[in-house]
């Protein structure tokens, strides 16, 4: 199944949801919206993030990296990011994708990541 993608803002929080095998392409519009919401949104130092993954296929693993490339270019703009994932093989690539981001991989808990993202940062 061809990758599907739902970004919107929800309160405090950014939700991004990926469904079926994504793309390097697929992400890069993630990327982009999530970026146009937290540019769009409040004045926030930190946007928070959701990235709900229950629902996505195992990509290759070229896919996650260009997401490590995206997050190079993204300047002054600090996302605090939670990522939902159902399995090991998911969050392992969700560790490749974002490396040393501010970033936490949950295993099918959206409640707790996102009582996580809702925690002041330090």
């Amino acid at each position: 199944m061809d990758g599907q993608l739902w970004v919107e803002p929800v309160g405090n929080l950014i939700i991004a949801r990926v469904r079926g095998q994504p793309t390097a392409e697929l992400l890069r519009d993630c990327q982009h919206r999530v970026i146009q919401i937290a540019h769009d949104g409040s004045d926030a130092s930190v946007h928070n993030v959701l990235y709900d993954a229950l629902e996505m296929e195992s990509p290759p693993v070229d896919v996650p990296l260009a997401q490590r490339e995206l997050d190079e270019a993204l300047g002054s703009l600090r996302l605090r990011r939670a990522i939902v994932v159902p399995n090991t093989r998911l969050a392992y690539l969700a560790r490749l994708a974002f490396g040393e981001g501010d970033y936490r991989v949950f295993y099918n808990d959206i409640i707790a990541a996102v009582a996580w993202l809702s925690r002041p940062t330090e």
